[in-house]
């Protein structure tokens, strides 16, 4: 297939108010995120590459030992196997996130 559309997407909800949608090929995933108002992200790493852009709202993000507010049209890289987490306050987000390759647990 190489249309995909929202009713083709796969969905998780990998904890409270973090709402992922998926899609992906032989070497790359989308994920369309939603992060609702004082959604976590927990602090992890997988050994993929991650880029993102935030599409609305606004969130904080720690990648290694940095810390940054990000608002839409913000972008950030996650190198492989460096630990990173989100958090929200009072308004959420949404994002598209980048893997390569694609992640399996999310599929």
């Amino acid at each position: 297939m190489f249309f995909n559309f929202p009713q083709d997407f796969k969905t998780k909800e990998p904890s409270p108010g973090f709402l992922l949608h998926t899609v992906w090929g032989e070497r790359m995933m989308f994920s369309h995120v939603t992060l609702q108002p004082h959604a976590e992200v927990a602090t992890h790493q997988h050994p993929h590459e991650q880029m993102g852009i935030v599409l609305e709202g606004e969130f904080e993000m720690t990648i290694g030992n940095e810390n940054s507010p990000l608002k839409k049209g913000d972008m950030y890289l996650v190198p492989p196997d460096v630990t990173h987490g989100v958090v929200t306050h009072s308004k959420g987000a949404l994002v598209l996130d980048v893997f390569s390759p694609p992640r399996e647990d999310l599929k």
